[in-house]
């Protein structure tokens, strides 16, 4: 994945097939479903990849259990045979995981374990583990952390993990290996239309040397999640919005506060949701809220509120109890859902995935969630081919693999770049030259976690991490010291003790 060959194939191709603005999970599996067909795809990136929504995530792939009690079961049945796709498709970068559901009340083994074994049922062949009951040492065991008071057991079931931002990376590299061009830090600035005021092209902006592109091509696909409202006022000026957003946050801890190896969900908060606490990455991801919010923005912030949310509901359920200094980083992330008449809150919301045709062509996709974005790529691209008069071939990612390579082996100093963790230099020397990493943010934060894992520590990384980026970018010393001031002010907004 080099970045400058990328930006060649703009300059060098007269017409594209299809050209998709939005570099998150959905637009860039719609690349990849596009390019696997045999057409002729650009995929563009305001931004880095998965800097949205798609790097936000509790980075699981479900079905989603509390969409059950919603009564959303195509939804769900859609969302676990997509995680067997999954799974399947990228072995190297996903896993099954094994959750507990701690019960309380004798009642709740019948309610939560009827809709588990119903949430089982409902992936038939593409089952991924048996839903079981426990009794209460069982639970204990599993999760030696819990608060056994009137603990009655617990029912254990399976999901999928993996990295929402390397899998990212991997849609792109997997893209481009089929024949896709791929570019972040590409902005889609205006539209270009037919006599017939037909969608045509685009005036694209690298905003790393402000160089414009025009290109021309047969359909757009608007893939750009809480955005798209933005871009569809781009081509149309009365477009009314359509998206509701909600905001969703994640606290991270040491794995000293929880120290079971499965992941646990918790079934029943003060105001009814659902919560989830995940080992990943040798810390453990707490959330996710679902509240509403006026604000869209590329970087989401968290209230206190959220964050107190949070903490009040996983301390019901532990022995030991966490508090805001015990928190090593906290992100928060926007789901984009389509505004619906007579429903309030967003936690009432479905997930389903909807599809726009604008007059003049522009076919925009918003919604849906991470697990489903292969079957929300396949729907967009058959509307594509559709409304351009493409010639149809059918879908072939169901058994396409994503390519991995995230083993670097570079003739270089391997030097942690944190004493607390395994991230060397190495790393970073990849993540530039094979994973189109541009800037501090797109290194600390998404081809490295360490951001979402522990934001003092990504601070202390900087300035090192930022001195090889600046010599394998030739960039000058004015360069240096700006990175690490976005990226300090960048920080600031994952640690809790700024959060008001």
């Amino acid at each position: 994945m080099n970045r400058e060959d990328q930006i060649k194939n703009i300059s060098t191709t007269l017409l594209w097939d299809i050209v998709i603005i939005g570099g998150g999970a959905t637009g860039l599996g719609s690349a990849l479903d596009a390019t696997s067909r045999g057409l002729k795809v650009l995929c563009i990136e305001k931004n880095d990849f998965s800097k949205g929504t798609s790097s936000r995530s509790t980075k699981l792939i479900h079905g989603g259990v509390r969409y059950l009690e919603q009564g959303n079961i195509n939804m769900v049945r859609h969302a676990l045979h997509e995680r067997w796709f999954l799974l399947h498709n990228a072995p190297e970068a996903t896993k099954k995981l094994s959750f507990v559901l701690p019960v309380y009340s004798w009642w709740s083994f019948f309610y939560y374990g009827f809709g588990l074994m119903l949430y089982d049922f409902l992936s038939g062949k593409f089952s991924i583990g048996k839903t079981r009951l426990m009794n209460k040492q069982s639970v204990i065991k599993k999760i030696p952390d819990i608060n056994t008071h009137e603990l009655k057991g617990g029912i254990r079931y399976f999901d999928g993990q993996f990295d929402d931002s390397q899998m990212c990376i991997s849609l792109a590299r997997t893209s481009i290996f089929h024949g896709a061009t791929v570019v972040n830090h590409m902005s889609a600035e205006s539209f270009m239309y037919t006599a017939e005021k037909k969608i045509n092209g685009l005036v694209l902006k690298d905003s790393l040397t402000n160089q414009k592109y025009y290109v021309h091509c047969k359909a757009i696909i608007n893939a750009t999640g809480v955005f798209a409202d933005k871009v569809m006022k781009m081509d149309d000026e009365g477009h009314k919005d359509i998206v509701t957003p909600s905001q969703g946050i994640h606290i991270v801890i040491d794995k000293k506060f929880y120290t079971g190896q499965h992941a646990m969900l918790i079934p029943k908060t003060t105001d009814g949701r659902v919560l989830f606490a995940v080992p990943w990455c040798d810390k453990v991801i707490i959330g996710t809220t679902d509240g509403k919010t006026d604000s869209i923005s590329e970087e989401p912030l968290a209230t206190k509120e959220e964050i107190n949310f949070v903490l009040e509901n996983f301390n019901k359920y532990m022995q030991q109890h966490l508090s805001h200094e015990d928190i090593k980083s906290v992100y928060a992330g926007l789901r984009p859902l389509v505004r619906k008449k007579n429903i309030k809150s967003t936690a009432d919301l479905v997930r389903d995935h909807t599809i726009i045709e604008g007059k003049s062509g522009l076919i925009t996709i918003t919604g849906g969630k991470w697990t489903t974005y292969r079957k929300m790529a396949r729907d967009v691209v058959n509307k594509a081919i559709k409304v351009s008069g493409l010639p149809y071939v059918s879908s072939k990612t169901k058994s396409l693999s994503l390519i991995m390579q995230r083993n670097p082996n570079l003739d270089s100093n391997d030097e942690k770049i944190h004493p607390d963790f395994p991230y060397t230099n190495s790393d970073v020397l990849y993540a530039i030259r094979n994973e189109m990493a541009c800037t501090l943010e797109d290194v600390l934060s998404r081809r490295i976690r360490l951001l979402f894992l522990d934001a003092k520590a990504a601070i202390a990384a900087a300035p090192k991490v930022c001195k090889t980026l600046q010599i394998e970018l030739k960039q000058s010393e004015d360069w240096y010291d700006n990175e690490l001031k976005n990226f300090y002010l960048l920080t600031s907004k994952y640690l809790p003790e700024n959060i008001n």
